[in-house]
């Protein structure tokens, strides 16, 4: 059995052909997504949805043309961002994506939006949770007139796919956005009349894989969250299994039986009646590209050449990988916030005169952004009782990274695992897509 998976990324778009009889993924594509649209405010990331979907469309295409027998499509994406769909499903405003700020900014009783509305809820929202964007923009008028609905980037593309005017959510994606009853595996509409939100425009949710309709004859999967897709794509249904993702942000991920929640972790549905125990680092496998930025500037104020700096970089985390039992810096990759404390900033400490050196600040970046991670597990093991047995990887910031990588080993004492192509995402969301023709 063929399936086709698409992840519509905050960066890329990916597709895999995926083959459920050998486990084996046959062909993955890759896209730039185009990048963000320009605004005036800095805080303000939002993205074409029709551009993206008409991208995954072609990407999808492609694909049909080289495997026409596939048997099923899977779609997943950037969760917690929304767009807002017209009554006919065509979108009718950008994507706003997971990266936006407008929550963050100030709002009242000294609070931003997501305090507020954490407070005024008891359920805990972040700057760019699709609802508190949703909140934001309500206040200020913003929210285009001919919307009737919002849903993710991944629901949206499923609505182009299948010719739907209304989307349909499953529990992964619904969840991202907040206000989310996961017990119910429903919105908690009763909080929208308080936050003086119309409840009529939340879609309707399903805590199976459902079908959304067919594409050219082809059942198409309603999207499931990404870090949920990532997980299936790597460990599969496993609840044996962590799996640590470094891309743009960072995320651990241990599924679970049972829900825990506290200030870093969260639980988030995954298939039917297991969730993921999620803790996330907002910065994550940027920090290293925050990094390479401030070796790439000096380089170009020191030789006049704008080159990339991550091959040195490389080299550079070698050195001071064997230099780091004697004396490493300690470098805190907070450098934009927690999910917690969005004010929070990075810092360096640990200085010495035989550790602060290229090397050492490469290497202590590497170790800050594995300490991030392993800090949450170590929150998640005491608290949920887990004990996985098996570690896995996914992120480019770990598959380019060989000493990122050992760190990660080196931390939970375990080899980490990685699929033979990067394509985790879309490679779960194949996987999903099976689920529907059994």
């Amino acid at each position: 059995m063929k399936a086709i998976g698409l992840d519509i990324g905050t960066t890329s778009i990916s597709a895999v052909v995926y083959d459920s009889d050998s486990d084996e993924i046959l062909l993955s594509k890759n896209l730039p997504s185009g990048g963000f649209l320009q605004s005036p405010n800095a805080w303000e990331r939002i993205q074409d949805a029709d551009k993206l979907a008409a991208l995954a469309e072609e990407m999808l295409s492609e694909l049909l043309g080289l495997y026409p027998e596939a048997d099923s499509i899977g779609i997943t994406g950037q969760m917690h961002g929304i767009v807002y769909t017209d009554r006919n499903g065509k979108a009718v405003s950008p994507l706003y994506t997971w990266q936006d700020g407008r929550g963050g900014l100030p709002y009242k009783y000294g609070e931003s939006s997501a305090s507020y509305m954490t407070r005024v809820s008891g359920q805990r929202l972040s700057t760019g949770y699709g609802l508190v964007t949703h909140f934001c923009l309500n206040r200020t008028g913003q929210i285009p007139k001919e919307a009737t609905s919002l849903c993710t980037i991944g629901d949206y593309v499923g609505m182009r796919l299948c010719s739907r005017k209304t989307p349909l959510l499953h529990s992964s994606n619904a969840a991202s956005l907040g206000l989310f009853d996961l017990r119910k595996s429903a919105f908690m509409s009763g909080f929208f009349s308080i936050l003086e939100m119309d409840a009529g425009m939340l879609p309707p949710v399903t805590p199976r894989l459902e079908p959304l309709g067919r594409y050219h004859g082809i059942p198409v999967t309603a999207a499931i969250g990404d870090n949920q897709a990532s997980f299936l794509g790597t460990a599969g249904f496993s609840t044996d299994a962590i799996l640590v993702n470094e891309g743009t942000g960072g995320q651990i991920s241990v599924a679970s039986l049972n829900p825990f929640t506290s200030e870093n972790i969260e639980t988030r549905p995954l298939i039917d009646d297991k969730f993921l125990l999620v803790g996330s680092s907002l910065c994550g496998g940027r920090a290293y590209a925050v990094l390479e930025a401030f070796f790439r500037s000096y380089a170009k104020a020191a030789y006049g050449k704008d080159e990339d700096q991550y091959y040195v970089m490389g080299q550079l985390a070698e050195e001071g990988a064997a230099l780091a039992g004697h004396s490493s810096m300690l470098v805190e990759t907070a450098f934009s916030g927690t999910r917690s404390d969005p004010s929070k900033r990075g810092s360096i400490s640990g200085l010495s005169e035989d550790n602060f050196t290229p090397a050492g600040l490469v290497y202590g970046t590497l170790s800050g952004i594995a300490d991030e991670l392993f800090r949450m597990w170590l929150e998640i093991r005491d608290s949920a009782g887990v004990n996985p047995q098996a570690l896995y990887g996914a992120g480019n910031a770990i598959r380019k990274n060989r000493v990122l990588k050992r760190i990660f080993e080196e931390k939970f004492g375990l080899e980490m695992q990685l699929l033979p192509q990067s394509e985790e995402a879309a490679c779960g969301a194949a996987k999903a897509g099976t689920e529907i023709l059994y």
